[in-house]
């Protein structure tokens, strides 16, 4: 049985269920999928992440392309939000080879129109269109300039003294952005220090922290005296910013100081997200969604609809999508309605140098509460399944849940999300994007968050091993 599936963004499964053929399908599929929407000859762009099988996969992907009749074009190995945003100016669909955060041993696609990321809808005309065929050939003309516009439109929007004074760890790894975050950091003024570059894939989440990273980041912060620490997963979709301490900001924080930066009025943001940024952001609207990025583009469209001018949408994992053009100090920085790594790092640094505050301070401002996730790897949804039905029954939940406290309130947006009595809250969910269970906490304290956090993993390890079946 093959592990590909679409999650919360793209399709993902092991490289040997993706490499070949189910490559080469997909993306006819996908192209047969955009209808008369796309004349014959017309281009369809390319992209890929660092991770070891991304150049055969994207080199199957230029040849479906090609035998489709369409023209290939390259873009090489460049952020996710790069591609979008040059398939936007030409007007056309791209390709992104990438399991952003996932280990090397999986990979994935994502498929974007001229219009953004593919919604939940267009999945569903992907798959119904799949259909085994011959093995393309082909190749891809080479298309660099869409790393070198991705870059432009930061340099071009922020004022060149945005980071002037302060000195920005850039920790490397294998995120494709690793060398236009210190082109970026020394375009805007400030004094850029890369370290941990890595050869092989590094699967960095920046939900899920692994202890090598944080550790790194630490010891970083220790050694070189930074302001701040910026980074990015695989294929910098999503940023991970951290402190002069470098103990890491939640993407969520990120993405509120962000969108406040650039005067946004509505944001869309799904359940996840920490629930106190309804009374901290001072948006006119906040818009809950299920999380996935398809969906955060959805709520931003709803908050359009709704009057809303100036729209973001952000994830608890700091991916960021900017859903309207805003002024940055007077200078225009149009929409791009996917995740983006770049923008929320450089506005939130933005933001805490303009404020004359350093970014632990800022963050602390907020007054958010604590937060704490990780997730349960090798749980299958035959296994994950019947665990978030037995919470979603009142009775069987209360009796779960009881070692944590009595049971206020419920959301059934995406898992199931508990809010404790005394302001507490743990959410559980099936992963979109491997099987995983994924368990967030919410308290007054980061001391607490863990505790939660620590104890649900635990408990709901131990009830997936007593299920039947199990």
């Amino acid at each position: 049985m093959s592990s590909l599936k679409f999650g919360t963004s793209g399709l993902r499964g092991l490289v040997v269920d993706l490499v070949g053929r189910p490559t080469d399908d997909h993306v006819r599929a996908f192209l047969l999928a955009l209808g008369d929407e796309l004349a014959p000859g017309s281009p369809v762009l390319i992209g890929r992440d660092l991770r070891g099988s991304s150049p055969a996969i994207a080199a199957t992907a230029a040849a479906a392309v090609a035998a489709s009749g369409y023209r290939p074009l390259d873009g090489g190995a460049l952020p996710t939000p790069a591609l979008a945003l040059e398939a936007a100016r030409l007007g056309c669909p791209a390709v992104m080879v990438t399991g952003s955060h996932i280990p090397d041993d999986r990979n994935g696609l994502k498929f974007y129109t001229a219009r953004g990321e593919i919604t939940k809808d267009e999945e569903a005309a992907i798959l119904a269109a799949l259909a085994p065929g011959a093995a393309s050939t082909g190749a891809a003309e080479p298309h660099p300039e869409a790393a070198r516009r991705y870059l432009a439109r930061y340099t071009d929007a922020f004022p060149a003294d945005a980071l002037s004074g302060l000195r920005v760890g850039v920790y490397q790894h294998s995120t494709v952005v690793r060398d236009m975050l210190v082109e970026l950091v020394a375009a805007l003024g400030g004094t850029p220090v890369p370290f941990g570059r890595s050869d092989s894939f590094v699967p960095v989440d920046t939900e899920a922290h692994r202890p090598e990273d944080l550790a790194a980041l630490r010891a970083a912060a220790a050694e070189s005296a930074l302001d701040a620490i910026l980074s990015a997963d695989g294929d910098a979709d999503r940023p991970l910013l951290a402190d002069a301490d470098g103990n890491v900001l939640p993407g969520d924080v990120v993405g509120t100081v962000a969108a406040r930066h650039l005067g946004a009025d509505a944001v869309a943001v799904p359940v996840s997200a920490n629930s106190a940024i309804e009374a901290a952001g001072g948006f006119a609207r906040v818009v809950r969604t299920r999380i996935g990025s398809p969906y955060v583009v959805a709520g931003m469209a709803e908050a359009g609809r709704d009057g809303a001018e100036r729209i973001a949408g952000f994830e608890a994992n700091g991916g960021f999508l900017l859903g309207s053009d805003v002024m940055v100090a007077g200078r225009r920085l149009g929409a791009l309605p996917t995740r983006d790594a770049a923008l929320p790092l450089v506005a939130t640094l933005a933001a805490a140098r303009a404020a004359g505050s350093s970014l632990a301070a800022l963050a602390a401002s907020l007054r958010f509460k604590a937060t704490a996730s990780h997730r349960l790897q090798e749980v299958p949804p035959a296994r994950s399944g019947p665990f978030l039905a037995t919470l979603a029954d009142p009775e069987a939940r209360a009796a779960f849940l009881r070692p944590l406290g009595r049971v206020a309130s419920v959301s059934a947006v995406d898992g199931v999300r508990v809010g404790l009595e005394g302001g507490s809250v743990i959410h559980f969910r099936a992963s979109g994007n491997a099987p995983e269970l994924r368990c967030y906490a919410e308290a007054e304290t980061p001391a607490e968050a863990e505790r939660i956090l620590r104890w649900g993993l635990d408990a709901a390890a131990a009830a997936m091993r007593e299920s039947p079946g199990a």
